[in-house]
């Protein structure tokens, strides 16, 4: 078997995984947090659960990878789960981002984005989309998008690299801009293998994102990063250089990791970080003020199991990184896969949301300041 065959196989039997376990039940008697924080199941309904978006008025929005479907829920009961849960969008390719933005929902389905008008006053009834744009590259490896609106009113969308390892050329490998209308695309940064999350720093409206490193390197290296975009533009390496400081030893030649934009924090070799979210709300203790929560899905390439947890990344008004420790662990029994965070969507009571396509499972995490 060839190595793009096996690569092929792994990942098929990775994702075959994922779909047969959505509906398991959700690991709660492991799971652990800090003292004085409680995590519970906000909702068990959303098979697939990916990328969180919240509403104007507190709806939260799930994309999902296999349903095809887009979830919306509404309402919180005493034990702090949602009450009601609609399908708002349903036979779409791999709906994972959603993003709200003046009213409406917007829907990544692989080559296409698709708006979703005045959503929040039509759950039970949603409207038609509207085709923001279907110009996007149409191959599905690395062709699921986080998507979000940045501070400056555009929509920003990662177009990964269609390969492990591949110089696909100036379509792919990046994260871009467009306006609302799906006009005037600009691209942000470019060399980025596959980024599945992304904010904005309060303050400063630094981007940051994650991204995921290549595989068949070995166990350790080359690590996840986290990375602060600090000129429009920017290069961090890929295919070339990974993480900043590991040539890669079919493209590599002839590049110098020194070329390229070094990131903000290693994260580990495939621990698979994707949603990521300042936290801004007021909730959670003081030193939680303008963190980065990191969902670390967890890793399907390594022969031992890494990842599988939240880490909370602490970093000064500057956009240096000062610490990082983890936040929410358990999803990982010895070796035995528990659970698969995807995103962090802090709510706005400074709650934080937790999805796990695992499981199909949403956690809300609380803070009691007298425990």
């Amino acid at each position: 078997m060839s190595g793009p065959q096996r690569r092929a196989v792994l990942f098929a039997i990775g994702m075959a995984v994922v779909a047969m376990a959505c509906h398991a039940a959700a690991p709660l008697a492991s799971l652990k947090v800090p003292p004085g924080f409680h995590v519970a199941v906000y909702s068990d309904q959303v098979p697939n659960a990916r990328e969180i978006a919240l509403g104007a008025h507190d709806t939260v929005f799930v994309g999902s990878f296999r349903e095809g479907k887009v979830y919306a829920l509404t309402g919180m009961d005493a034990q702090g789960r949602a009450e009601h849960v609609y399908v708002i969008a349903q036979n779409l390719e791999m709906p994972v981002g959603v993003a709200f933005h003046d009213g409406a929902l917007y829907v990544s389905a692989v080559s296409k984005i698709l708006k979703y008008p005045d959503i929040e006053q039509h759950l039970a009834d949603p409207p038609k989309p509207v085709v923001v744009t279907d110009k996007l590259p149409s191959k599905t490896h690395h062709g699921w998008k986080f998507i979000a609106f940045g501070p400056d009113g555009k929509l920003y969308v990662p177009v990964g690299a269609p390969c492990n390892i591949c110089d696909a050329g100036p379509d792919y490998a990046k994260i871009l801009r467009m306006n609302p209308d799906g006009s005037d695309w600009q691209t942000i940064a470019t060399g980025i293998r596959n980024s599945v999350g992304f904010d904005w720093q309060p303050g400063s409206h630094a981007f940051w994102f994650t991204n995921n490193g290549r595989d068949l390197m070995g166990d350790n290296v080359p690590d996840d990063t986290l990375n602060r975009v600090a000129r429009i533009g920017e290069n961090f390496g890929y295919p070339y250089c990974h993480a900043g400081n590991v040539p890669d030893p079919e493209f590599g030649k002839g590049h110098a990791c020194s070329e390229f934009a070094q990131p903000a924090l290693r994260l580990g070799a495939h621990v698979a970080a994707l949603g990521m979210r300042f936290y801004v709300g007021q909730m959670f203790p003081a030193s939680y003020q303008g963190a980065i929560f990191i969902a670390e899905h967890g890793s399907w390439n390594r022969s031992s199991k890494v990842g599988y947890r939240v880490v909370v990344v602490h970093v000064d008004k500057d956009g240096k990184v000062t610490g990082s420790e983890p936040f929410l662990t358990g999803f990982l029994a010895g070796q035995k896969t528990l659970g698969r965070p995807v995103d962090v969507q802090p709510l706005r009571d400074g709650s934080l949301l937790v999805s796990d396509d695992f499981n199909g499972v949403i956690y809300r995490i609380t803070h009691d300041a007298r425990q």
